[in-house]
């Protein structure tokens, strides 16, 4: 595609019901470009609308599509291609100042300068500032929130995140597709089986190669305990952020219970080291009492959830507390419980099926309000759809292999997804000459919600703002990769 036709092309996505999922720099021949996901609507093929960087750099879309404001500054960042006339040119992973593009093949004495964070004003006689982490309470990942406030009023809030960026997507270069899984896993251990699901699903897209039936089923027998134990943590996160220690208790001692059930499935408590591209690293056996054990989860975690939805307390405290509407979580990108809570029907299993779930079809939870309470009632009706879902896959899980041949072709490119807990991850891989990864691209759930968090917080109560954040069900690691 052609610079100049990049505005007309995303004015006509939006226009007939498209969305952006995420842009990204990569070197062709030793040549720059930004790809552009692009999802035209439920069941119709993701593009990648790719162009050339001119020595000018490229005009920025975030007036057009603002989630792509996050994307073109991180490119900036790290690759230190220019997006003109952003409208939030300020750094977003690198600090202010002078920096060398850590992702710029030969960028020995090439020097960026990054202008300055410009807040907007915050004035006022009784108008306080807090700067909050990066060190924060409990076993809460590193960031760091600049509040301006007055009293319990909350003016102005600004997270500053990516202060433990890793590298990650640096990490897959040079490795073998086999091996890039061990990379997909560690990037956010909480979603460790939907990393890993997307990246093989890239490999195999690139390899054009399908795995057997057995390896689908398994894939997403998987992802939904993985699913499970995650909104099992979200919910003790919140009955302690709402003071119900009982509740948070109960939720921790759930989630336990599933993590041992999926050790006795796989031998670990998270399902690493399963996953390969072309199927499954092993075939894998479910113990004699599975059924038991997971009716009786189930049966615990829908007497937990009906607690907690009669309990007055509980309920007062998530009702109207950290309200994203639904253009908002629209232009900025929201996505998994997040955008659903706030009326966006999108789910990655039934729109863009993969896996086994075109013959599972899962049901897609949905309200409207956007507040906190939205958000735990989409994440509820999730939990208790996810153990019919884990049942339907026992039923598919057939005789046979479990792993095809999966080789790619020295410079094939491909694309893969999955609907993490958290929302819609993506995975896009390119291989060099060797057939080994040259470039990987990761775009995680918690990237684009923490770009929507912001919004819900600006004029609301210091003492909402925990529950509001624990409602969101947030990874840093996820974020910063």
């Amino acid at each position: 595609m052609l610079v100049d036709d990049l505005p007309t092309a995303l004015n006509t996505l939006l226009a007939t019901g498209g969305r952006m999922q995420m842009a990204y720099a990569w070197f062709r021949d030793g040549q720059p470009q930004v790809c552009y996901l692009a999802a035209p609507g439920a069941g119709q093929a993701f593009e990648c609308w790719s162009v050339a960087v001119p020595a000018e750099g490229l005009p920025s879309l975030a007036p057009i599509a603002p989630l792509l404001g996050w994307y073109e500054r991180e490119i900036q960042d790290l690759v230190g291609i220019v997006f003109r006339n952003h409208p939030e040119p300020h750094p977003l992973v690198l600090e202010r100042g002078e920096h060398t593009p850590p992702l710029l093949p030969g960028a020995e004495g090439v020097v960026t300068t990054t202008a300055p964070h410009a807040l907007p004003e915050v004035e006022g006689e009784d108008i306080q500032e807090l700067d909050f982490g990066p060190v924060r309470a409990d076993v809460l990942e590193s960031a760091q929130f600049r509040f301006f406030y007055i009293g319990e009023r909350i003016l102005r809030y600004q997270p500053r995140l990516f202060l433990k960026h890793r590298g990650m997507e640096r990490r897959f270069q040079g490795l073998t597709p086999e091996a890039g899984v061990v990379v997909a896993e560690r990037v956010s251990a909480t979603a460790s089986l939907a990393h890993a699901l997307a990246y093989c699903q890239a490999i195999e897209d690139a390899a054009d190669c399908e795995p057997p039936p057995r390896a689908q089923a398994w894939r997403c027998l998987l992802a939904e305990l993985e699913r499970i134990y995650n909104h099992l943590h979200y919910f003790g996160h919140l009955a302690d952020a709402t003071t119900l220690k009982v509740g948070q208790a109960q939720g921790r001692w759930l989630e336990e219970q599933t993590k041992q059930l999926l050790a006795r499935v796989c031998g670990s408590r998270l399902p690493m080291n399963l996953l390969t591209p072309g199927g499954l690293r092993r075939d894998l056996l479910l113990p004699d009492d599975f059924a038991g054990q997971l009716a009786a989860i189930e049966k615990e975690t829908r007497h937990y959830l009906d607690m907690l939805s009669d309990t007055s307390s509980y309920i007062d405290r998530l009702q109207a507390t950290g309200v994203l509407s639904q253009q908002v979580a629209f232009d900025k990108g929201a996505t998994g419980p997040i955008e659903r809570a706030s009326g966006l029907d999108r789910d990655l299993r039934r729109d863009h099926p993969y896996a086994d779930y075109a013959a599972l079809v899962p049901e897609i939870a949905l309200r409207e309000a956007g507040d906190a309470l939205a958000r735990a009632e989409v994440r509820a009706d999730e939990l208790r759809q996810s153990f019919a879902l884990v049942k339907g896959a026992v039923d598919r899980l057939g005789a046979g292999e479990v792993c095809h041949p999966c080789a790619p072709e020295p410079g094939s490119f491909g694309l893969g997804w999955a609907e993490s807990p958290r929302g819609s991850l993506f995975y896009a891989v390119s291989l060099d000459t060797q057939a080994h990864l040259a470039w990987a691209k990761i775009k995680s759930p918690s990237y684009s919600n923490w770009r929507v968090f912001p919004f819900t917080v600006h004029d609301t109560n210091m003492m909402d703002y925990a529950i509001n954040e624990a409602s969101f069900g947030l990874s840093v690691a996820g974020c910063d990769r």
